[in-house]
C-alpha cells in the first residue's frame, strides 16, 4: 500500500502531533508500506530532506504566537497534479490547516480515500488566547473539515463519543503508542539528580511539554509550592520551551528549566523524576502522560485523554475531576507524601504496567488496517 501523510508539523519540531505522526509513518514503513510525506519546508532546512521517506516539501509560514512552528500554505493544484501522476492508495491528513484542507480537496477530486486525525482541540485554544467568541466557529470548521474525509481517527473512546455526539461522522479509535524501550525506569540517573541538587531520597517533580498559556502551568507551580512547603528539598524540573517560559522563569526562579530535549536525554529526565504533573485542560490526548508512566513515574492529571484511558491504579497516579484545581493540588501533595523517602518500587512498577501493551508495532498494524479499509470501502 502506498500512503501519503499530510502534516503541517514534523520533527525536529517538538510537539505531540509531530512525534505521533512520525511514529505512525515509521510504523507503516516497518510493515513494508510506502510512505510519502507532504509537509511545509521548515526554516533553515537543507534543500534535500533526509531520505527516510519520500517527501514533498511545500511553502509554509510561521504560526503566530508559536515561534518555531509553521503551517502550510494552500496547495490544492500542486497536490492534484502530483497525485494525478503518482497516485497513493490512501491519505492520512494529520492537521487541519490550509495544507490539510488542500489535501482533502485534491483527494476528493481524484477519488483517493482519505482519513483525518483529530489531534488538537483548537476550539479550546481560542479561549486561552482571548478569542472565546470564536470557539463555536472554530469547532464548526473542525467538524466541516473532518466530515469531508472518509473517517476521523482519534486516540480515546471518550473522544469518539464526544465527537460523534456533536455531529462528527465515522469517528474511529486509533490508540497512541509509546516507546517503552526508550522511556524506561533504567534511565534514572543519580548524577543528573545531583545536578538538580537532589539526594537519592529527595523529590523531583517533573513536567514536560510546550510552555504556553493553554498548558495551565500556573496550576503545576501551585501544586509544586504546596509540595515544597512540606518537603523543602523538593525541586521542580520543567522540560520544554515556548512563549510562556520567560514569564515563568522570571516569576519562579526556583524552577529548573531544562529546555527542549530529545531521545535518551529526555528519557533520563523523565526517569529521574519522582512525580509528573500534567495540569493541562485542553489536550486531545497528552502523549507525555504515556512517556512518564513508561518511565515508571506516577502522574497527576485531569480525568480525560490519556489519563482517563491509562491511569487505572492509585499507585500509577491520580485522575482529577476536570477543572477542580484545589483537588489537583491536594492529589499532587498526597502522591508526593506517599512516594517520599524513598520512592517505593511498586509505584514505578504500577506506572509502567499501565502502558506496557501500547507498542508502536501494534498501533501501526491497526493504522494500516484502518487505511486499507478506506480503499476497500471506496472500491465497494
Amino acid at each position: 500500500m502506498r500512503v501519503a501523510i499530510i502534516t503541517e508539523t514534523w520533527p525536529p519540531e517538538i510537539n505531540g502531533v509531530a512525534l505521533t505522526v512520525q511514529s505512525l509513518a515509521r510504523g507503516l514503513t516497518t510493515l513494508g508500506h510506502a510512505v510519502e510525506l507532504v509537509r511545509p519546508r521548515q526554516e533553515s532546512e537543507p534543500h534535500a530532506p533526509a531520505d527516510e521517506f519520500e517527501q514533498v516539501l511545500l511553502p509554509g509560514a510561521a504560526l503566530p504566537r508559536y515561534p518555531g512552528l509553521r503551517f502550510g500554505l494552500p496547495a490544492q493544484r500542486h497536490l492534484h497534479r502530483h497525485w494525478s501522476g503518482r497516485r497513493p492508495d490512501a491519505l492520512y491528513i494529520a492537521t487541519e490547516g490550509p495544507l490539510g484542507f488542500s489535501a482533502l480537496g485534491a483527494a476528493r477530486r481524484l477519488g483517493i480515500p482519505a482519513c483525518t486525525g483529530f489531534h488538537t482541540r483548537f476550539d479550546d485554544f481560542a479561549n486561552h488566547y482571548g478569542l472565546g467568541l470564536l470557539t463555536p466557529l472554530v469547532f464548526a470548521y473542525l467538524r466541516r473539515f473532518h466530515n469531508r474525509a472518509a473517517a476521523t481517527l482519534v486516540p480515546t473512546a471518550e473522544l469518539v463519543e464526544f465527537l460523534g455526539s456533536n455531529g462528527f461522522r465515522n469517528v474511529r479509535l486509533l490508540s497512541r503508542a509509546v516507546d517503552t524501550t526508550l522511556f524506561h525506569p533504567r534511565h534514572r540517573d543519580a548524577q543528573l539528580r545531583a545536578r538538580w541538587g537532589l539526594d537519592a531520597n529527595d523529590l523531583a517533580i517533573v513536567h514536560v511539554g510546550r510552555l504556553a498559556a493553554e498548558k495551565n502551568l500556573g496550576l503545576a507551580v501551585r501544586a509544586f509550592e504546596a509540595i515544597q512547603a512540606r518537603h523543602p528539598r523538593a525541586r521542580f524540573v520543567i522540560v520544554g520551551d515556548g512563549p510562556a517560559r520567560a514569564t515563568l522563569a522570571a516569576q519562579h526562579p526556583q524552577i529548573l528549566f531544562a529546555g527542549m530535549l530529545r531521545g535518551e536525554d529526555l528519557a533520563r529526565h523523565y526517569a529521574s523524576g519522582d512525580l509528573f504533573l500534567f495540569p493541562s485542560r485542553s489536550e486531545t490526548f497528552g502523549n507525555v502522560t504515556l512517556e512518564a508512566l513508561a518511565s515508571g513515574v506516577p502522574v497527576v492529571a485531569f480525568d480525560y485523554g490519556a489519563a482517563r484511558e491509562h491511569i487505572r491504579s492509585e499507585r500509577a497516579g491520580a485522575r482529577i475531576e476536570l477543572g477542580n484545581d484545589d483537588r489537583f493540588v491536594e492529589a499532587a501533595l498526597g502522591m508526593a507524601d506517599r512516594i517520599a523517602n524513598p520512592r517505593p518500587a511498586h509505584v514505578s512498577d504500577a506506572a509502567r504496567a499501565s502502558v506496557s501493551a501500547l507498542s508502536p508495532a501494534s498501533v501501526a498494524e491497526h493504522f494500516a488496517d484502518l487505511l486499507g479499509s478506506l480503499g476497500r470501502r471506496t472500491a465497494a
